[in-house]
């Protein structure tokens, strides 16, 4: 028992008695929820800044993100700079006390962005556990050293144990593991487009040596449940099925939920018909075995990147007069399921509705999804001439007429070759910033309300057998991102290919594609002579690859040769997807605002005993609107709240740079204050003595907003 009482969660230490922030997004249940009371609506417009800390680690580009909910521990934030180093501070001043550079280390890389840490200890020992790129990293708290004992020399690689040989594919950690006793269960980032991906198995690992313990098969098995909802050997090539969400964990049935995203190909099924568990599911593991206690599946054979995209929410509610332990998960589609968390039951009515067929060849899209009667969604469904934009004649008149040449907006309209209306869009309704919750059962959510357009087209690098060229490579697997005529795309941070000559040399191309850079994954699954096709491509040249220089098949042909073929014969897996997309875009006016009528993002207050909404909000503002006299619009938001004890909701998220505070009880802004730059984060709440604070990661980079470096702590006057 005295043992036992050493593994206490995060949550349990995150408690008014310590003042910490224990766990990433407050502690085990998700909830992003602080018991502290010394902030309260009445004096929340006193706070002031207490401390800044510039991280350092900008690439000069506006490219750069923190994205990081810092944890908050006995006095000392541990936190990440832009450029993925890992640092603790003094809590009440932002004094630095130590850092850890991955760089450092040979062999390693710093790809992507960090959403946060975990952490465990045993007595006085305590580590960080920290995850850049494919390495998850064993890291002692008071020091900033790497543990030997973890693994080799401190860190484990992740992408070994998978199941198969995905060295030369894109694997990353974005948002960090979850612990339970002496275990970490990690999640990861794959890619998802008509390149070969790693499959997306959640796993634990003994936090005390690296080892993995257990491995649950997002894409089974033969002899597992679920295999029959794929095609035969789907196991062998289709990649994704992961949690990047992160998980939520009930510590005293032993459960941890975990989100999962959709299969690659995100926007093609041609090669994994069927309804494809467990992707787009909720499942509940048994913590110690890895063993399936009930899953939740949202979206069956997923066309349309509707991975679950925040962890999911424990909280206690009263339904029928029973007080009832649940579980709530937000989707990218702006709804709210909750379940009983023992059983998977749903505690609101769920129904299936048909959906429109695919006219694309190979495709067969499932004939219907769940949807829950209640609560209502928090984002609009159905993109209808009434909802274009009327901010201008001009504007209106400009989206009138891409809206005329598009295909007519249903939920779940399969991907078309015309376009397709995705709204909400694939960031939402709801993103990775998650939803808080309290003690009385409400959730509060903010939402994107923006319309993008998917459409599909041809991407055959090569005809079977044939010669493979650059701009068919290019197209396959660079397009999705920058565009067909490689334009980029500044709201993703995704920097145009034009003229890249004028940039960069071919060799730092042909680097950048073995090695990915920022938000750019490797493309190490390219042979070298496919790798040169590329940049030969970007630099106005032709050459042209043949297929036997290319690797051996991770994915199956499209309707041409058999299953049973394409896995024995090796050959190209980039020929065996027909189709990819234009690129991820958002449906914007001629002046860059969105399509759609206002509000552009919304916080939302849920009654979730009930089912009904409290209150709901525009979230932000556009400051050049604004000064013309237009009402708050809400803007696009990355990042979620965070709600006290005390009645106030903190919350960043929006493109306007400014940190805001609500009243928990009406929606009220009662608060704002300027950032250094937008934060696309979620704040983290904390005591140091008897002061109460509130920190937010200032990074930027996001929708074309300008980078920081910046963690700002405020807190009310000494």
């Amino acid at each position: 028992m005295k043992r036992l009482l050493l593994f206490l969660s995060a949550a349990a230490i995150s408690s008014a008695a310590t003042g910490n922030w224990g766990t990433y997004l407050g502690d085990s249940a998700g909830s992003q929820f602080s018991p502290l009371r010394q902030i309260t609506p009445q004096n929340v417009a006193g706070l002031e800044v207490a401390w800044t800390y510039r991280a350092g680690g900008l690439d000069g580009k506006n490219r750069t993100q923190i994205q990081c909910n810092p944890l908050v521990i006995d006095g000392v934030l541990y936190g990440t700079t832009p450029d993925l180093q890992l640092f603790a501070l003094d809590a009440a001043t932002g004094a630095e006390r130590w850092r850890f550079d991955p760089a450092a280390i040979p062999g390693m890389t710093k790809v992507g962005v960090n959403r946060g840490l975990a952490t465990w200890t045993d007595g006085p020992a305590r580590r960080i556990l920290y995850a850049n790129s494919n390495w998850l990293h064993a890291i002692d708290a008071a020091t900033g050293r790497r543990i030997p004992g973890f693994g080799r020399e401190g860190s484990i690689n992740l992408k070994d144990g998978l199941g198969r040989d995905v060295s030369k594919l894109s694997l990353q950690v974005t948002t960090p593991g979850i612990v339970y006793r002496d275990l970490i269960v990690m999640g990861m980032r794959l890619g998802e487009g008509p390149g070969p991906a790693a499959p997306g198995h959640i796993r634990a690992f003994d936090v005390r040596t690296g080892a993995m313990v257990w491995r649950f098969n997002t894409i089974p098995s033969p002899g597992e449940p679920g295999y029959e909802t794929w095609p035969p050997d789907a196991h062998k090539y289709i990649g994704g099925v992961n949690v990047w969400a992160g998980f939520a964990l009930d510590e005293k049935r032993g459960l941890v939920f975990c989100p999962t995203g959709s299969a690659a190909f995100d926007f093609w099924g041609g090669n994994r018909i069927g309804q494809n568990l467990y992707a787009n599911c909720l499942i509940a593991l048994d913590a110690t075995t890895g063993r399936r206690v009930w899953h939740f599946q949202f979206v069956r054979h997923d066309l349309w990147d509707r991975d679950l995209p925040s962890p999911p929410d424990l909280l206690t509610v009263t339904h029928g007069g029973q007080r009832i332990d649940a579980v709530a998960q937000t989707t990218k589609s702006g709804h709210v399921f909750v379940f009983n968390r023992e059983t998977g039951e749903p505690l609101f009515p769920v129904e299936d509705i048909p959906v429109p067929k695919s006219d694309i060849p190979g495709e067969s899209a499932w004939s219907s999804q769940p949807q829950p009667l209640k609560p209502a969604p928090f984002a609009r469904q159905l993109f209808t001439h009434a909802e274009i934009t009327r901010r201008t004649p001009e504007a209106h008149r400009a989206v009138l007429e891409t809206y005329a040449m598009l295909r007519p907006h249903l939920p779940f309209m399969p991907p078309s070759r015309a376009g397709t209306i995705i709204l909400p869009g694939f960031d939402g309704g709801a993103e990775w910033g998650g939803a808080a919750t309290d003690p009385d059962g409400i959730l509060y959510v903010n939402a994107n309300e923006m319309a993008w357009i998917l459409t599909l087209v041809d991407a055959k690098a090569s005809a079977p057998g044939g010669p493979v060229s650059g701009a068919g490579l290019f197209t396959q697997i660079c397009a999705a991102c920058h565009g067909l005529e490689g334009k980029g795309n500044a709201a993703q941070n995704i920097p145009p290919l034009e003229n890249v000559g004028q940039r960069l040399k071919l060799p730092e191309v042909l680097t950048l594609l073995q090695t990915g850079k920022g938000v750019m994954p490797s493309f190490a699954f390219l042979s070298e002579a496919q790798r040169t096709a590329v940049a030969g491509h970007l630099f106005g040249l032709e050459p042209v690859v043949d297929p036997r220089n290319a690797p051996a098949a991770n994915a199956p042909a499209a309707n041409d040769v058999t299953r049973k073929q394409e896995l024995d014969d090796g050959g190209d897996a980039l020929g065996r997807i027909p189709y990819t997309i234009t690129g991820y875009n958002r449906w914007l006016d001629p002046e860059g605002y969105p399509a759609i009528k206002p509000p552009w993002g919304t916080l939302n207050a849920i009654d979730l005993n009930t089912g009904e909404y409290r209150w709901s909000v525009p979230l932000g503002e556009w400051p050049e609107l604004a000064a013309k006299g237009v009402p708050r619009t809400g803007t696009e938001n990355y990042g979620g709240p965070a709600v006290t004890a005390g009645g106030v909701i903190f919350i960043a998220a929006s493109r306007d740079e400014h940190l805001r505070a609500f009243d928990r009880r009406t929606g009220r802004e009662l608060w704002k204050a300027k950032l250094p730059a937008a934060g696309y984060a979620t704040p983290a709440i904390y005591s140091v003595g008897d002061r109460q604070y509130v920190v937010i990661a200032c990074g930027g980079g996001k929708i074309g907003a300008r980078s920081g470096d910046a963690y700002v702590a405020f807190a009310l006057p000494k």
